[in-house]
C-alpha cells in the first residue's frame, strides 16, 4: 500500500523503535484475559507486541487512512475507527464486566483531555501506560512544593498511583519531535466519591491554582468560589495552593460542596 504519512492534525508521531515499543508492551504486561484498548494503533508498531498477547485487544483509531492496512495485519483485531475524546470506556467495562486497560502512543496536543476522560471513568479503569510529553510526565508526578506542582499533579495523583517509567528521545519517532518524551503507568484507585463531587474537586483545585503566586484566599476570590466564605474550612489561606497536600484539596472540596449545596436550598 501507498506509504502513510503522520498528519500534523492528528497529532501523529510515530514510533519507530522495536525496543521501546517492546519496553511499553512489557510496562503494560497484559495476561490473556485482560480487556486492553490501544489509543491510535496507527500502523500497528505496538498493536504486533500486544495482539498475540490477549484475546480482548480493542484498538480505537481515528485515522481511516490505516483501517485497511490494520485488518489485514490484525485480522482478528477489534478496531473501532472513533476520536478516543467520544469512546464509551463505561460501556465497553459493562459489556465484558471487567476494567479496562489503556495503552497507547497518545498525540500530545490531546494529552490533557485525555487524562481528564480517563478521570471521568475511573471507577472503569484498572491502568494505563501511556506515552506523553517528558515536561508533562514531571508535572503529572510532581509533589507538594516543587515547582512543577500544579493542577495536573494534584487531580491526577488523587485518582491514580503514578509511575513515571522512563525517558524517551525524540529519535525514535516519525517525524522527530522537538520534545523529549516519557512514559508514564498510571495505576487507578477506586474512591467514593460521588460525579458531581468529583466535578467539585477538579473545580476547587483549578481554582486554587488559578493565582497560583498568590494565597488560597485571594485565588479562591477571584474563582468561581467568589461568594463563599472559607474561613472555618479547616485550611490556612494564607498558603499557597502548591503548599497543600491531597488530603487538604479533599477537604477543602468537602467543605466547598457542602456550602454549596447549603445556598442551593
Amino acid at each position: 500500500m501507498t506509504k502513510i504519512r503522520p498528519l500534523k492534525r492528528f497529532g501523529q508521531n510515530y514510533l519507530a523503535d522495536d525496543n521501546i515499543l517492546r519496553k511499553i508492551a512489557e510496562e503494560i504486561n497484559p495476561s490473556r484475559g485482560d480487556l486492553l484498548v490501544e489509543i491510535g494503533p496507527g500502523l500497528g508498531a505496538l498493536t504486533k507486541f500486544l495482539y498475540e498477547r490477549v484475546d480482548n485487544l480493542i484498538a480505537v483509531e481515528i485515522d481511516t487512512r490505516v483501517i485497511e492496512n490494520l485488518f489485514l495485519k490484525f485480522p482478528e483485531l477489534r478496531l473501532i475507527t472513533s476520536d478516543i475524546l467520544e469512546f464509551d470506556i463505561k460501556g465497553l467495562s459493562v459489556e465484558k464486566r471487567s476494567k479496562v486497560r489503556i495503552v497507547g502512543n497518545i498525540p500530545y496536543n490531546l494529552t490533557s483531555p485525555i487524562l481528564f476522560k480517563m478521570i471521568e471513568n475511573n471507577n472503569y479503569i484498572n491502568d494505563a501506560v501511556l506515552m506523553v510529553q517528558f515536561e508533562v510526565a514531571q508535572r503529572i508526578n510532581a509533589k507538594r512544593g516543587i515547582k512543577d506542582y500544579g493542577i495536573l499533579a494534584v487531580i491526577i495523583q488523587y485518582f491514580a498511583d503514578v509511575e513515571l517509567c522512563f525517558k524517551v528521545s525524540p529519535n525514535v519517532f516519525y517525524p522527530k519531535p522537538k520534545v523529549f518524551s516519557a512514559v508514564i503507568h498510571l495505576h487507578f484507585k477506586d474512591n467514593n466519591l460521588l460525579p458531581e463531587e468529583k466535578q467539585f474537586f477538579i473545580k476547587v483545585v483549578k481554582a486554587a491554582f488559578g493565582n497560583r503566586r498568590k494565597t488560597l484566599k485571594n485565588s479562591l476570590s477571584n474563582s468561581i468560589f467568589a461568594n463563599l466564605n472559607f474561613e472555618g474550612s479547616g485550611i490556612d489561606l494564607s498558603l499557597r495552593a502548591e503548599q497543600l497536600s491531597i488530603d487538604d484539596f479533599l477537604k477543602l472540596t468537602k467543605f466547598t460542596y457542602e456550602k454549596s449545596q447549603l445556598s442551593n436550598n
